[in-house]
């Protein structure tokens, strides 16, 4: 049985000015990173992207994408539309759960996007997600997922107790009910997804990966 969606609407207003308090552009380096990559994608499935900074910006380098864009929260897809009102008519905004969405999402795509998002499901939804994402993931395309870790060494009991304490406060603010990161590494191995690229941010704390379908 499914878990309960989270409800992010009530963050849609502050949800960038609380990021820039408690990470500054931290979170924005590490989703816009891999922008140069992805000016050839066509058609992108965009999940849970907040209020839109990063779509925004993916649109305006690309003239020729056209994004599908799922989010949970209307009033997070509310402030997207608003964000991205230059480039409204190449997107399609659908409020939605993202775990029954793809299972019944039509056509394929050359791109997606998942920034901070599949850290908010259990090890079984990921596996699920990334196997009906994949099976509409053209060959070749690309994969583009920024996440928390935890590294090793010193910084990993810093990292833990960071990602802990969001975990509660989402918890709270949200009602989100994971607690721990699913390992989306080995599910996109599963599914023939290839990393390209890796790169890190407060000591590995923060990762951007871009990953491709095999030919």
């Amino acid at each position: 049985m499914s878990r309960a969606e989270p409800n992010f609407d009530r963050l849609a207003r502050i949800y960038g000015t609380l990021e820039y308090l408690s990470m500054r552009r931290a979170l924005e380096r590490v989703r816009y990173c891999f922008l140069p990559e992805l000016v050839r994608a066509q058609r992108a499935l965009v999940l849970g992207d907040g209020d839109g900074r990063f779509i925004s910006r993916l649109l305006a380098n690309n003239d020729s994408l056209h994004a599908v864009v799922v989010d949970s929260s209307t009033a997070m897809l509310e402030r997207l539309r608003d964000r991205c009102a230059a480039n409204v008519d190449r997107i399609q905004t659908m409020q939605a759960d993202a775990r029954t969405f793809v299972r019944a999402a039509e056509g394929s795509f050359d791109l997606v996007v998942t920034h901070f998002f599949l850290d908010c499901f259990s090890q079984d939804e990921v596996d699920a997600m990334v196997r009906s994402i994949t099976e509409r993931l053209e060959t070749g395309g690309l994969w583009v997922i920024s996440e928390f870790r935890i590294p090793s060494g010193a910084v990993g009991m810093f990292s833990w107790l960071l990602i802990r304490a969001l975990y509660s406060a989402f918890g709270v603010l949200t009602g989100l009910e994971t607690r721990r990161l699913p390992n989306h590494e080995v599910a996109l191995r599963a599914c023939g997804m290839v990393r390209r690229q890796q790169r890190f941010w407060w000591g590995g704390t923060l990762t951007a990966e871009l990953w491709q379908k095999e030919e």
